[in-house]
């Protein structure tokens, strides 16, 4: 009952005329953001990050947790009118959705989606706040070994899960961890890939690469295949839900949250998996087989649940464990970084007020997003129809403006374009962009943890393995890594045989 009652202090934080406020800006910008084609959450948050340098850190974060649902919203609303997903996690959406709409159905799978988001991301916010404080209270007994090896279970996973091969996924972390390394090494002081620069000294700021991988690399990677024809959303009404609509979907609304949530906690690539792993389960419990891939609202309501589910589960592990498991909360560790405050263990106990106006603004905002945006549907329908050039010539005009704010100097600006060129590179080699950001941001702890654990044990690799949890955390991540060898073993067996 403890965390309720803190959740019950929470709401008078995030109920305050302020906090609304801020999630109500949240909710619109990043629905607005997430419609238009190619901007996810992430991006959203990282453009609007310097935005928030002379809030408070609670109205900060407030106003990013609505930018982050109001982005997964806004994403699946471009998939279904538009076969344009906005974001990788709604592209489930667009396979029941963009039929669906071209039937003349698009209002009610618009309808199937924002109901889906506020069921999935209810549930999801009750089981953070039922199963938080035990991770937090248990994780305070860590040691460095066991921080350790879970940031390289976050690398493992990231690099295995994400892009189309493993080696693709581990160039992208390098790039992260290298970027990480530049400036003074913390605990000698020795200058690191500062090649004599005294700007780099102290490092590059995680706002910089964030806003350089995803806007700036994106709007160059969009630069370079632009369409000069602009697609015409298909128009759409106010969303509404028929009986029938609603005696086929409730059930999916609740099962999306069972696959979304423990996704969203461990470091797996964030809502991809569960979104097509909840596709793929309504598919085989649907009793209306023949209208999948004509317009299934099924396969609309499911994902989206899974989706919004995921986002809590996310939330979870980056408040209790520091630990960022997809790009959003990779960006928004940074944010926390920037405010001075460290995400884990001790979170709950050092900033209460913070983190539970946080967690009850998660609810907040689910009733915000559900009342914006089905009445304002046909508004964000209209957003598609911008033509791209002026889209992301108006990013990377923020972008620039938003690197310029963190520090003032010019460099930034250089240092700006050359990781956004990076960014371009990696889109144009098929690297994922996720394990870099990871890379630089947990890259530096990850270090520290490594070091701490080796002067506790004289040098000792022992000292990485000493504690039962960081055994267990290295048998998965052998699992992870052995898992395609251990899956052609039978294979072998029958071709031998």
């Amino acid at each position: 009952m403890d965390a309720f009652g803190n959740l019950l202090d929470g709401f008078g934080t995030a109920l305050t005329p302020l906090s609304l406020l801020w999630a109500a800006i949240g909710v619109l910008l990043g629905t607005a953001i997430g419609v238009l084609p190619g901007i996810g959450p992430a991006m959203a948050v990282a453009l609007l990050l310097p935005v928030t340098y002379g809030l408070d850190p609670t109205g900060a974060f407030i106003m990013f947790a609505g930018i982050y649902y109001g982005a997964m919203f806004g994403g699946s609303t471009t998939s279904i009118l538009l076969n344009t997903p906005g974001e990788s996690a709604a592209v489930v959406a667009a396979m029941e959705g963009h039929p669906m709409a071209r039937s003349g159905r698009g209002a009610q799978a618009l309808a199937a989606a924002a109901i889906g988001h506020f069921t999935g991301g209810m549930i999801g916010t009750l089981l953070l706040v039922a199963l938080a404080p035990t991770v937090a209270d248990l994780a305070v007994d860590f040691g460095a070994p066991d921080y350790f090896a879970i940031m390289v279970l976050a690398f493992i996973a990231v690099t295995s899960v994400l892009g189309a091969s493993r080696i693709r996924g581990l160039a992208s972390l390098l790039i992260g961890l290298t970027i990480g390394l530049v400036g003074l090494d913390q605990m000698t002081g020795q200058q690191r890939l500062t090649f004599g620069s005294l700007q780099l000294a102290d490092g590059i700021d995680v706002v910089i690469v964030a806003v350089g991988l995803f806007a700036i690399g994106e709007a160059l990677w969009v630069a370079a295949h632009l369409r000069r024809t602009t697609a015409e959303a298909i128009p759409v009404g106010r969303p509404w839900l028929g009986r029938d609509d609603v005696r086929r979907t409730w059930k999916s609304w609740l099962r999306g949250p069972v696959i979304g949530f423990p996704f969203g906690a461990i470091p797996a690539g964030g809502a991809e998996i569960p979104t097509f792993l909840s596709y793929v389960t309504e598919k085989r419990l649907s009793k209306h087989r023949e209208d999948w891939g004509k317009g299934a609202i099924e396969g609309v309501a499911g994902p989206e649940s899974a989706a919004s589910a995921s986002a809590a589960g996310t939330l979870g592990s980056m408040l209790t464990l520091g630990l960022p498991t997809t790009a959003v909360a990779a960006v928004m560790l940074a944010a926390f970084q920037q405010y001075g405050i460290q995400p884990g263990p001790l979170l709950f106990e050092r900033e209460p007020e913070l983190v539970w106006g946080l967690i009850a603004s998660l609810f907040v905002g689910m009733v915000l997003l559900l009342a914006l945006n089905l009445p304002l549907a046909p508004l964000w329908a209209k957003l598609l129809r911008i033509p791209r050039q002026y889209l992301y010539a108006g990013i990377l005009f923020f972008a620039a403006v938003g690197a310029y704010a963190v520090g003032g100097e010019v460099v930034d600006l250089v240092i700006l374009l050359i990781i956004g060129l990076v960014g371009f590179g990696m889109r144009r080699y098929g690297l994922p962009v996720l394990p870099a950001v990871i890379g630089v941001i947990l890259g530096p702890n990850a270090e520290q943890q490594l070091r701490r654990a080796l002067q506790i044990s004289d040098g000792s690799v022992s000292g990485l393995v000493n504690t039962p949890f960081a055994v267990a955390v290295y048998v998965i991540i052998a699992l992870i890594v052995l898992w395609p060898l251990l899956r052609r073993v039978p294979v072998l067996r029958r071709r031998s045989g």
